[in-house]
């Protein structure tokens, strides 16, 4: 199965940031760090996957999670989409030639202190990945009709700093997406009108 894409385009904002934004539980009044990341949609034969990574476990903020490529914004980035591309380079090696950007979903503000700008983008295959071994531990894709159907996304809730907060998952064989990943994976799935009102 295939999602549209030009509905898919048509769901996106044409530009970063606004007044719409995702807050993730447990984040309210924290100061935020400015950070983006790229939604990669891969224009596969069989159907469009999502290009995901696994933070490999000694890193600081979200070790072992999975994650999109991205990361905080640095002094001389020109914009978001700079950011992402940027990150995903160093990352896993995309060559930003495969990719088009085709817009953006509201902030994403984490429990954890980032405000993450989400850059949904198309990858056109073929492409070879060359991962950093210091941040990543595996690229995979997951298709992304499973990941925008919202049969698959659970509801869990964990406790931390001493309150119980909510979040979203979606697993899928024997990775375990949730968190900040998650929840812009159901941002992109609620602005495509999928989930009952």
């Amino acid at each position: 199965m295939s999602v549209d894409l030009e509905r898919l385009r048509e769901s996106l904002l044409s530009e970063p940031g606004g007044n719409d934004f995702v807050q993730e539980d447990g984040g309210e009044g924290l100061p935020l760090t400015p950070a983006a990341v790229l939604f990669p949609i891969v224009l596969r034969d069989h159907g469009q996957t999502v290009l995901l990574t696994q933070r490999t476990a000694h890193l600081r903020d979200h070790a072992g999670q999975i994650s999109f490529p991205g990361g905080r914004v640095e002094a001389d980035d020109a914009s978001p989409v700079h950011t992402a591309l940027r990150e995903t380079e160093e990352e896993i090696g995309l060559s930003r030639e495969h990719v088009e950007i085709l817009g953006y979903l509201p902030e994403y503000r984490t429990g954890t202190g980032f405000r993450v700008t989400p850059v949904v983008a198309l990858v056109k295959p073929p492409f070879e990945l060359a991962l950093d071994s210091f941040e990543v531990a595996e690229a995979f894709e997951v298709p992304l009709a499973f990941l925008l159907d919202p049969s698959n996304h659970q509801r869990h809730s964990l406790h931390y700093r001493g309150a119980l907060r909510h979040f979203f998952a979606m697993p899928y064989g024997d990775y375990f997406i949730w968190g900040a990943t998650a929840g812009m994976i159901r941002s992109l799935s609620e602005r495509l009108g999928l989930h009952a009102a």
